[in-house]
């Protein structure tokens, strides 16, 4: 199983961020563009795992859930890693929060404890919009870069709980299904 902890957006911000960035796709069509039900903060890709590790992350998210309150989360801005010109990842901007810090903290010592590797690069939350599969000319990352800055977007919404994800690939693209979904505490 593929697995990975994610925030869930509610389903009226996920269709909001689909509506805002219709723009960014009909500037670079050929890039594979996350579809509306499947946008996501990813929180820690688990990889390939035995079904048994399930009980053993769904205890880990019991913990760090209750350890955590829910937490106001605020998406804005459109950018590139690296960037539009290299781009591999287009995606939307998370504003800075302590809280998902912590909660992104608690989850990777939490995941280190139970044998995963940690993740080295510091976390820089944000919504993967689209992944660019082969590199764009300058005919296609000019006008994707254009388009990105026509985007004016702000979104707010609580997040309440942390999901453990599993992925499926196939030809048609991915498709994910939450295994465990673990509420933060209120308040």
């Amino acid at each position: 199983m593929r697995l990975f902890l994610a925030i869930n957006l509610p389903p009226d911000v996920r269709r909001a961020v689909e509506r805002s960035t219709e723009g960014l796709r009909t500037a670079a069509p050929q890039v594979s563009w996350v579809r509306e039900p499947l946008i996501h903060l990813t929180l820690k890709f688990l990889g390939a795992q035995p079904p048994e590790v399930v009980e053993q992350v769904q205890s880990l998210l019991g913990d760090v859930g209750s350890r955590n309150r829910e937490l106001a989360m605020t998406l804005e801005s459109i950018g590139a890693f690296p960037n539009f010109h290299r781009a591999r990842v287009v995606w939307m901007g998370v504003a800075p929060d302590p809280r998902l810090e912590l909660l992104h903290h608690d989850i990777e010592a939490g995941c280190e404890r139970l044998g995963f590797e940690l993740d080295g690069r510091p976390f820089r939350p944000h919504i993967p919009l689209a992944r660019v599969k082969q590199r764009l000319d300058d005919g296609v990352t000019r006008p994707l870069a254009r388009a990105a800055k026509t985007v004016d977007f702000h979104a707010d919404f609580i997040v309440r709980s942390i999901d453990l994800m599993t992925s499926e690939l196939s030809p048609a693209g991915p498709s994910y299904r939450t295994l465990v979904s673990v509420p933060l505490r209120s308040g």
